[in-house]
């Protein structure tokens, strides 16, 4: 498979209980992310590559796609198969789907 997936190929994996860090900053995280998002600034992300499952896919979602395409290449050069959410949390949101907000403590 490619380093993007399309919002309707990560809602089935979503719902199937994929794996998912959000690599945008935690101010953006708190606002809104994707329920069971696991937050991994790209920053940090050389840090946290361990830690990520070598057999499975991992789905990459930020704010539109363009860091979590980033983070993407990034894991696939250390051999996770990482898959870049392709209009992101934007996009899902756009799609009336489900949203955590942390300030709010619910979901939005």
């Amino acid at each position: 498979m490619g380093l993007e997936v399309d919002l309707d190929a990560f809602a089935v994996a979503h719902a199937g209980g994929a794996v998912v860090i959000d690599v945008r900053e935690p101010y953006e995280y708190a606002s809104r992310h994707v329920p069971g998002a696991r937050l991994i600034p790209l920053a940090g992300l050389p840090a946290h590559t361990a830690g990520l499952p070598g057999d499975q896919p991992v789905y990459i979602i930020c704010a539109t796609g363009n860091r979590s395409l980033t983070a993407a290449r990034f894991l696939a050069r250390r051999g996770v198969d990482g898959r870049s959410v392709a209009g992101g949390t934007s996009g899902w949101m756009a799609r009336g789907l489900p949203v955590v907000s942390r300030r709010r403590g619910n979901a939005a």
